[in-house]
């Protein structure tokens, strides 16, 4: 995941949401403080991290670093879930196609929050796991409250992990003790809710998800490629991967509860994108891994019935595979402490086939003191059969074998989808690049130009890339953005702006792609008077568009001639009458 995430990873330009990181990253802390009063105080958190980051080097690859860093830990958090869940190769293979999903690679070269969230989610839920087996609980509610105060739409894993807790019908003390945990993460996200409601505005432009979003996530979450066979035998395996016991109970609430709580609310409310809920993608390689897993774990049975290996040897055998397992899990897999019975060592058979060989499934792991004796068993055991040169080797290194075989596989949908992948990290597939809009404008225009930004957002353009502007004439711009604590400047009032407007015959525009002309009235009376004097009084020269943003000169028209009349002549004075 760390090698996809800086492959192409200073692509040469920002687009919107970027360059408002990058600009309130640089400025101060009581800058950044005063802006989040009255915009963005959802990202708080995150801008006071990418101010430290940017301190250190103020740059494109500084600005998504943070976001590699924070995919490249989700996809080892996502396998240690399924190690601990399932089984190693589990947890390899979930970890692989979780850093192979495309979404997961878009999103680990944007320098926003959202990799940093699903870091942060997927640790929780790690912790989660941790505390079930009797660890402290205070760990989790520690990431959860960072996590939320980095985003508070992750708040909706609460529900998950609810309903987690309720699927493994934990005792009342174990949702005390995760009821403890959650409170003090929502009291510290409290204050930044009340906050952020207030500032609801900058998600008005967000539309009520229809069935072609919930389509389209469906595909981007459940598989790596989102049509074709590779989709297809994802979707298989999913389906298969929900008869998983314990990682089933984890990993299908994460992937389902909060993309539907939000695709729900937002039937009413709308606040749905897929960046808001990319946390949830780590239940679906968890899923895809381990209905891989018991596909060959079918396999195996059908093969070793019919070379009549007794059930003791296949238990023996999967001893031996348990060997790469950390101590804890090898302790409970030697010792038997699980809900099955486990190999008779005594008799080398008689036990059943299955052997869960995770951690998770012994409720009563042995005491610390018993792990040397237990340890020392194992080792004499594995002696034992290296020794007598049985066939159960062989099965050990046939089932490393397969892991190795399912790692190979998941090559194949990223060789498949490497152009995707390549295209990707070019800046053309961002909404804009304010890169390409600064460049042209450095070589358009000349000392002294008046420029407008309509809507003002687009003045973002100025502030990522400042040196192409420096020397023309902002005409709106009355107070910084630094100052003002706004992201894009204060700017004057309408009558002035129009008296400023009067003097000027050209006047190039950075703007909105679609506006110019257009039907859409600003609620800004400034952004009202540019588009009503540019549109009714000028006449567009030059145009370069560069995705949601265009830069374009505008000429003052030709104001109408009046009519010139011939002179009409004075009638002559009456001459005086002669007497």
């Amino acid at each position: 995941m760390l090698v996809l995430g800086l492959w192409g990873l200073d692509r040469g330009g920002m687009w919107g949401d970027e360059s408002v990181t990058f600009l309130v990253g640089r400025r101060t802390v009581p800058q950044i403080w005063h802006l989040l009063h009255g915009v963005d105080a959802v990202h708080g958190l995150y801008y006071l991290l990418m101010h430290a980051v940017l301190a250190v080097h103020p740059g494109e690859v500084a600005l998504r670093l943070p976001s590699v860093c924070g995919a490249a830990a989700t996809a080892g958090l996502v396998a240690a879930l399924g190690v601990r869940l399932a089984r190693p190769r589990v947890g390899l293979w979930a970890g692989l196609l979780y850093a192979i999903t495309p979404l997961t690679g878009h999103y680990a070269q944007e320098g926003r929050s959202y990799a940093l969230v699903a870091a942060g989610v997927a640790g929780a839920t790690l912790l989660l796991v941790r505390a079930l087996e009797g660890r402290s609980w205070w760990p989790y509610g520690a990431v959860l409250a960072v996590t939320f105060l980095l985003h508070e739409f992750a708040v909706l894993v609460l529900c998950a992990h609810a309903l987690t807790l309720a699927a493994a019908r934990v005792r009342r003390a174990v949702w005390l003790g995760w009821g403890c945990a959650v409170g003090v993460a929502v009291g510290a996200l409290l204050p930044l809710a009340w906050v952020s409601q207030r500032q609801s505005a900058q998600v008005a432009w967000l539309r009520v998800p229809d069935w072609d979003t919930t389509e389209g996530l469906a595909r981007d979450f459940l598989a790596v490629t989102p049509t074709g066979v590779v989709f297809w035998t994802s979707v298989l395996l999913i389906l298969l991967g929900l008869g998983s016991g314990r990682l089933t109970s984890v990993a299908l609430p994460l992937l389902l509860v909060p993309p539907v709580l939000l695709l729900t609310v937002s039937q009413f409310r709308p606040l749905f994108h897929e960046r808001y809920v990319l946390y949830a993608l780590a239940g679906a390689p968890l899923l895809v891994a381990a209905g891989a897993d018991r596909v060959v774990g079918a396999v195996r049975w059908l093969w070793l019935e019919g070379r009549g290996v007794s059930d003791g040897r296949r238990a023996e055998a999967d001893l031996m595979v348990a060997g790469t397992r950390s101590r804890r899990e090898l302790v409970g897999a030697v010792s038997g402490s699980s809900r099955t019975a486990g190999v008779d060592r005594t008799t080398g058979g008689g036990a059943s086939s299955h052997l869960p060989l995770s951690g998770v499934d012994c409720p009563n792991p042995p005491r610390p003191g018993g792990h040397l004796r237990l340890l020392a068993d194992r080792r004499a055991f594995r002696r034992t059969l290296l020794a007598d040169r049985t066939p159960i080797a062989t099965l050990a290194t046939r089932a490393n074998l397969i892991t190795l075989a399912g790692v190979l596989a998941a090559t194949v949908p990223f060789l498949h989808g490497l152009p995707a992948y390549r295209s990707d990290r070019d800046a053309a597939r961002r909404p804009e690049n304010l890169a390409a809009v600064s460049a042209l404008a450095g070589r358009e225009l000349r000392p002294g130009d008046p420029v407008l930004f309509l809507p003002s957002f687009w003045r973002v353009t100025a502030s990522a890339y400042p040196g192409p502007f420096v020397g023309a004439r902002d005409l709106a711009l009355g107070e910084s953005g630094a100052r003002s604590g706004t992201l894009s400047g204060r700017e004057v009032g309408p009558g002035e702006l129009r008296a400023r407007l009067a003097g000027v015959d050209r006047v190039w525009i950075v703007a909105q792609s679609n506006l110019l002309p257009s039907r859409w009235v600003p609620g800004d009376p400034t952004d009202r008077v540019k588009l009503d004097v540019v549109d009714g009084e000028f006449a567009r020269r030059q145009q370069y568009v560069r995705g949601r943003v265009k830069l374009a000169l505008y000429i003052r028209r030709m104001p109408p001639q009046p009519m010139r009349l011939a002179p009409t002549p004075r009638p002559a004075s009456p001459s005086p009458t002669p007497p």
